[in-house]
């Protein structure tokens, strides 16, 4: 009788184990097509997609940092299309506009049809001139937030999978956004003091950090002694000024970076919505990590990738340049800057870094990041060629390049991932 009780405990105890696994969920997810994209300056994604029956394909930049979706307004004449009149207000770094849509088109990705997208239209000329290759849009929310994507910066691929269970790979970190078109999360920041830092998750920013003006104001952020560099951008109104610096620390998850190059604004548009958050971080810093956005269950999963530990960019001309009408030219110079002190003049074409000529727009620019000291540039200037010498600051003032490390419990899931990397991969510098 003992031996035939205890069989019955034992059965109604594995049953009730058994049926306590049980819970509903998503089908596995699959891959539904995988495209390559380039990479700009700051790391910035632009892969090729076809719109409607539109046989040639359009270039379109990936941004975590778009509510929507964009078609480039000459593109849009170009196609012979005719959007709406304008009828909703768009709000970026430099100003705000109106804009019309293009409303119920489809994207075509591979084998992949995406349907009833709403482009808003708007001017992307300064964009196409700034990264060189024509800017036909822009894709955000409207697109992401229908997929998981996978995005491998070592390949340079992107891959498109159905919501569902997905099991992530080992040796990362899943971050739990929120999420309304945007996706917002906090890291740890330090400088003259340490702070958690809410910031935007943007990678269609081609920068390390952005923060706005109020937020290192309040904070007493920045160390006192920290100099600044006046350097100009361009916006979605226009033109816009930053100040370049450093801070000591960025953390995000078990991840540190540190000496980290920083861009300051004066957010007169609010587009970082001070005080709940403070500004972004850009693709420059996440170009760092393999990502898995999925919207749908709010996370982004962040594996190191071979591109974690590369040297952040120190250096600081105060040129900008942009492809004109087949031409690189100088936009904006601030006064004070090594390009300003040299002579240099908006308005003057680049021919050449350092006597090497026939460089594109992306070489250039190259060229002239993390290179310090004295620079020779040829320039042409009203037909004739001049010789600028320009000394490149380092903002970091000489010091050792930054070391980014990792917290002990993610140590062997990252080694695995890169390659078994020995331990002094983590050991802090001084």
């Amino acid at each position: 009788m003992k031996k035939i009780l205890l069989l019955l405990l034992i059965t109604l105890f594995t049953t009730h184990v058994i049926c306590g696994q049980e819970e509903f969920v998503d089908p596995p997810s699959r891959e539904l097509t995988k495209i390559n994209f380039t990479q700009f300056t700051g790391g910035v994604i632009v892969f090729k997609a076809l719109l409607d029956h539109f046989k040639d394909s359009l270039a379109f930049v990936l941004d975590t940092g778009s509510g929507g979706i964009s078609l480039d307004s000459a593109t849009v004449i170009s196609l012979g299309l005719q959007p709406s009149e304008p009828e909703r207000m768009i709000r970026g770094i430099g100003g705000t506009r109106k804009v019309g849509f293009l409303k119920d088109r489809q994207l075509k990705l591979n084998n992949l049809v995406v349907d009833s997208l709403n482009f808003h239209v708007v001017d992307y000329e300064v964009l196409s001139a700034l990264y060189g290759e024509k800017i036909d849009g822009i894709v955000g929310y409207s697109l992401l937030s229908r997929y998981i994507v996978k995005i491998d910066y070592e390949n340079q691929e992107l891959s498109f999978w159905s919501n569902g269970t997905m099991k992530y790979p080992r040796g990362g970190y899943t971050m739990r956004p929120r999420i309304s078109t945007i996706p917002y999360l906090q890291s740890e920041v330090k400088d003259a003091s340490k702070q958690d830092f809410n910031y935007l998750f943007d990678i269609g920013a081609g920068l390390t950090v952005l923060f706005s003006e109020d937020y290192m104001e309040e904070k007493g952020f920045l160390k006192s002694k920290r100099k600044r560099y006046l350097k100009q951008g361009e916006g979605l109104g226009g033109k816009v000024s930053f100040d370049l610096s450093v801070m000591k620390e960025l953390k995000i998850g078990p991840y540190k970076f540190r000496n980290v190059p920083i861009n300051i604004f004066d957010d007169i548009y609010n587009i970082t919505s001070y005080p709940t958050y403070g500004g972004l971080i850009g693709n420059d810093v996440f170009r760092r990590f393999n990502c898995i956005l999925n919207y749908r269950n709010r996370q982004i999963h962040i594996v190191p990738n071979k591109f974690f530990r590369d040297p952040f960019d120190y250096a600081y001309s105060g040129l900008e340049l942009y492809l004109l009408e087949g031409s690189v030219v100088i936009g904006d110079i601030p006064k004070g800057s090594p390009a300003d002190n040299a002579g240099l003049l908006p308005g003057d074409a680049v021919l050449a870094v350092n006597k090497k000529f026939g460089m594109t727009l992306n070489e250039l620019k190259h060229a002239l990041q993390s290179v310090y000291g004295r620079v020779e540039v040829i320039i042409k200037r009203n037909d004739s060629l001049l010789v600028k010498k320009m000394n490149v600051i380092n903002i970091l003032n000489g010091k050792a390049i930054p070391n980014q490390t990792i917290s002990n419990e993610f140590r062997e899931g990252f080694k695995i991932r890169v390659g078994g990397m020995g331990d002094d991969t983590f050991r802090a510098r001084p």
